[in-house]
């Protein structure tokens, strides 16, 4: 398999960052709920939102990665088949998915650095709190990650409900692109 796009399929870089990044949204999803249900004497208490902390910033940086590789090796064009709504459509739910998934991970960076202290990434590093002190910072930080995480799992949701319609029903090339295969 090729390493960088072509006009016709994602290469393996692409490949890889998408499913990893899907991989860590819905984990983190499901992670971030579990842990704010947890009591004062969980073992996981503490551990659970460190981990959170840690792999959402590890997330960050891929993402920061996914969008410079993308001048490096741009994504191959739309579909010819596509009407101009979808072609509308994809290019609005792509852009809607990174904004979304940049904003719940600057939210969170916000709730965690509201005291001023910096997060730990997974004992290995700390990033600094470079915003804190705001008024009211944790909670309102706290309410935008919520609501943004839940857009976020379900827009991820509709996109791969979408992916698998241009497959089943439209019988396009579309998905088998992001998984690697020859359009």
């Amino acid at each position: 398999m090729q390493l960088r796009n072509s006009t016709s399929r994602y290469g393996w870089v692409s490949i890889f960052i998408h499913w990893s990044v899907a991989l860590a949204v819905f984990s983190l999803f499901a992670l971030g709920l579990w842990m704010v249900g947890l009591d004062y004497y969980s073992t996981w208490r503490k551990d659970a939102p460190d981990l959170h902390k840690s792999i959402g910033l590890v997330l960050l940086g891929v993402m920061v990665l996914r969008v410079v590789w993308r001048f490096i090796s741009p994504p191959p064009p739309t579909l010819s088949s596509y009407s101009r709504m979808t072609r509308l459509g994809a290019k609005f739910g792509h852009g809607f998915l990174y904004l979304s998934l940049f904003a719940v991970m600057i939210a969170g960076y916000l709730i965690s650095t509201a005291e001023g202290v910096g997060i730990p990434v997974f004992g290995l590093f700390e990033v600094p709190a470079l915003v804190s002190g705001l008024p009211d910072q944790a909670d309102t930080a706290g309410v935008i990650h919520l609501w943004l995480a839940w857009i976020l799992v379900i827009f991820s949701g509709l996109h791969a409900l979408a992916a698998l319609k241009h497959h089943f029903i439209d019988r396009d090339v579309t998905l088998k692109r992001m998984l690697g295969r020859k359009a």
